[in-house]
């Protein structure tokens, strides 16, 4: 094979398996299109995901240590966003990104506002009929919900949303 020929098979390899990434990855996660964009999301994606491995492995490794009786809900929520004490709760990662926290006993929010979009999370305690409230204040403050994962463990819900913001 010529080398043409394998460099041209190489690129369409790169550029496969970088639609998979991106298929795999949350839109929010991916600013733009290009390769570095799309390998950088996809980094802040897995360190994310390696953040929650990890709380629930010490959930896991606390609850072995210590077995609570069947049937009795933690009365906080397991998982943590991450806090900053001594700092201001909003924090500028870079032009035009603003991130804030609260944590509170009902919830920990965490929200991420860049341009138009803010991406929220809330892990809190399940609650039936929850998720429905949430949005209503949502829709109620002008906020359209582009995407919603929810992720649930036991007792704790984590929800996830993306939002595009009219003022």
């Amino acid at each position: 094979m010529s080398h043409i020929a394998v460099e041209r098979n190489r690129r369409r390899q790169m550029n496969e398996h970088l639609k998979v990434l991106r298929s795999l990855t949350p839109c929010f996660y991916i600013k733009r299109g290009d390769q570095a964009s799309i390998i950088g999301g996809v980094i802040e994606f897995i360190k994310e995901l390696h953040q929650v491995l990890q709380a629930l492995e010490r959930k896991k490794q606390r609850k072995s240590l210590s077995p609570s009786p069947a049937g009795t809900p933690s009365p906080r929520p397991v998982l943590q966003l991450p806090t900053q004490p001594d700092h201001s709760p909003f924090e500028f990662e870079s032009v035009g990104e603003v991130r804030a926290c609260c944590n509170s006993s009902v919830a920990d929010v965490e929200a991420r506002i860049s341009g138009s979009n803010v991406i929220l999370k809330i892990i809190s305690r399940r609650i039936p009929g929850q998720i429905l409230k949430i949005i209503a204040v949502l829709e109620k403050f002008s906020f359209e919900v582009l995407h919603l994962n929810i992720s649930s463990m036991e007792y704790t819900v984590l929800y996830s949303f993306v939002e595009k913001v009219y003022l």
